[in-house]
């Protein structure tokens, strides 16, 4: 996912309001979110549906990661020939 552009990527719900159609082509052709203020905070993000599936994938990736490091140091891993064995059958 590209980084927030600050000039050109923090706007108005009412903008969204008026132009959805053209934010939403912007949003697929930049591959950037879109954050939409309401009373001038942060509100919501809009992001391109291919870059919220890799976001997801990342996390998902992550927590695994997180999954396997505490059972690697709470002693329930496997060393490589174990392993090795139990895949081969």
């Amino acid at each position: 996912m590209q980084r927030i552009n600050l000039e050109t990527d923090i706007r108005p719900l009412s903008d969204f309001r008026a132009n959805v159609a053209s934010m939403i082509d912007e949003i697929k052709r930049t591959k950037r979110p879109i954050v939409l203020t309401q009373h001038g905070r942060s509100a919501a993000v809009i992001l391109d549906v291919a870059e919220y599936e890799k976001i997801l994938e990342k996390i998902e990736i992550l927590s695994d990661i997180q999954i396997a490091e505490s059972q690697i140091e709470s002693g329930a891993g496997l060393n490589h020939e174990d392993a090795k064995a139990q895949l081969l059958g």
